[in-house]
């Protein structure tokens, strides 16, 4: 039988009995104890009470005798990592997914049974939990201590209450928090939720707590964070609660993480990375390092796996939208700029409807559509109206092309192509993030002029009004990420499309394995 005692203060004077015993013995659930009660298992100064309701008084003593788990723990032989030991103690690395040590909701298959298994001479320490002198979560990997015998464990135990064992911990949050910092945040048990803790005044009954972090290593969109993480206190789901509380939760945590960034990993992502402590019987400084599991590797580099941006441009008639016709044949999802204007400019179009209240009807169709033709020249005569025009088209245009690419992002597709002529002209190098891969489509201008000319019926005038309007064709492809030739056939221009995904995958490669070392070399 396993005894519980608690005297009824003023904290918890005239409560439920049921209610006192679940925050007394949080691991069972409000329904268990109110079966141990009307079972008899329950004592209020020495005498049985069977009521679950009844109110407590002040002075008041309880007891409850709860049923071991098991009376005899069974030893397992399955793996376990063992990375150091002698006659005295150990050091394992416990794999995500399984429990220390038995309780009432994992009563078999735990870590303890299973170094019971490897070492028979724990059953001499007795108790559910032998050599066990410090836990992690179930969901926690990395460095756990324990000992193989009884003035070990108390020593052990003893060390780690004077704070005299070191613990670091590496940890994958949501975001990019401060290269480092520290949260002094006073932690207890949630108020309405018993199985989570939370960040509670001293007066309510929050405990201090100290947790310290550096960050080792950021996506290069910072959607995600590598932290290494030293608590200084011993408080329940410490480091989980303190980066929730900062707005890092961790990714994967199910109690204390928004369902989307729960929905990234399939465990809490947190790793007991390095640990220190003086050998209780050598005196010998003991220090352990267990790398980042891959689970957490692939899951930060999964991170960096966000869907190639790729913007396509060119000065008039340098072939660029037949490129990205090319590029599109291969089963990427393109959009074009003059698409979303064209959609803009038709009848009931904002931009349609917004020229229509500046300027009357003179650069509407009869149907209520721009007239492009009579918009061009007024703009090339006012200025203030192709000032005014501009920021709306291009405001506009920059918002439908981030939803283009977050809505292939969410299908699956790995790179999606959006042909934009005037990309460097708005001045959106910095404006998306992940910021796009820009490949510029040279042709030479004699060509290029012919054919605005000759294909498009542009007369030499328009064509040279509008090639103005752009960057000088040399800067625009200075600036570019990739330049592609299109002064030959169609035939050579396809094959440019087929070579340019090839080395778009190859730079993919390429990051991936930069991002690796990175990670590893962050962890060293």
């Amino acid at each position: 039988m396993n005894d519980i005692e608690l005297l009824i203060t003023e904290k918890t004077v005239g409560q439920r009995l049921d209610r006192v015993l679940r925050d007394a013995v949080p691991e069972l659930s409000r329904a268990a104890l109110q079966k141990a009660v009307l079972a008899g298992l329950c004592l209020i100064d020495g005498l049985v009470m069977t009521r679950p309701a009844a109110r407590t008084r002040f002075g008041q003593r309880v007891s409850l005798r709860l049923p071991a788990a098991h009376k005899i723990l069974t030893a397992e032989k399955r793996r376990v990592e063992i990375l150091w030991q002698d006659e005295y103690l150990l050091v394992c690395n416990k794999p995500a997914g399984l429990t220390v040590h038995p309780c009432p909701s994992c009563p078999d298959n735990t870590l303890v049974q299973r170094l019971l298994g490897h070492f028979p001479q724990l059953t001499r320490l007795g108790g559910s939990r032998p050599g066990i002198v410090h836990r992690l979560d179930k969901d926690t990997s990395g460095l756990l201590l324990a000992a193989l015998d009884e003035p070990t464990r108390l020593a052990l135990s003893d060390a780690f209450a004077r704070r005299k064992v070191y613990k670091e911990y590496l940890a994958i949050v949501s975001g990019m928090p401060s290269s480092e910092g520290q949260c002094l945040e006073p932690l207890g048990r949630h108020p309405t939720i018993r199985i989570k803790m939370s960040v509670l005044p001293q007066a309510h009954g929050g405990k201090p707590a100290q947790t310290t972090w550096k960050r080792l290593w950021s996506a290069p969109d910072q959607s995600v964070s590598l932290l290494t993480v030293c608590i200084h206190t011993g408080r329940t789901h410490q480091i989980r609660v303190h980066l929730s509380h900062l707005g890092h939760p961790l990714l994967g945590d199910a109690l204390y993480a928004p369902k989307n960034i729960r929905a990234r990993a399939s465990r809490q992502m947190l790793h007991a990375w390095r640990l220190s402590f003086t050998h209780p019987q050598t005196d010998k400084k003991m220090r352990f390092v267990c790398p980042l599991p891959e689970d957490m590797i692939q899951i930060a580099l999964a991170a960096c796996r966000r869907i190639q941006r790729i913007v396509v441009v060119g000065n008039p008639g340098s072939g660029k939208s037949t490129f990205v016709r090319y590029l599109a044949n291969t089963g990427l999802p393109v959009i074009s700029a003059d698409a979303i204007v064209a959609d803009l400019y038709a009848s009931g179009g904002e931009v349609a409807e917004w020229v229509g209240q500046r300027c009357g009807n003179l650069q509407l169709t009869a149907a209520g559509a721009v007239d492009k033709t009579a918009l061009f020249a007024a703009m090339r005569a006012d200025t203030v109206l192709r000032h005014d025009i501009e920021q709306m088209v291009h405001g506009l245009v920059r918002v439908a092309l981030d939803a283009f690419w977050k809505k292939q992002e969410n299908a699956g597709f790995f790179a999606a192509v959006a042909e934009v002529p005037l990309y460097f002209e708005c001045g959106w190098q910095g404006a998306f993030r992940p910021a796009p891969l820009t490949i510029g489509v040279h042709c030479p201008t004699a060509q290029r002029m012919h054919r605005t000319m000759t294909e498009r019926g542009w007369s030499e005038d328009k064509a040279a009004a509008l090639e103005s309007w752009q960057w000088p064709e040399a800067c625009k492809e200075a600036v570019c990420d990739m330049m592609v030739d299109n002064s030959g056939s169609l035939g050579e221009l396809a094959l440019s499309a087929e070579k340019t995904l090839q080395d778009i995958e190859r730079r993919r490669m390429a990051m991936e394995q930069q991002q690796r070392r990175l990670l590893e070399d962050a962890c060293r």
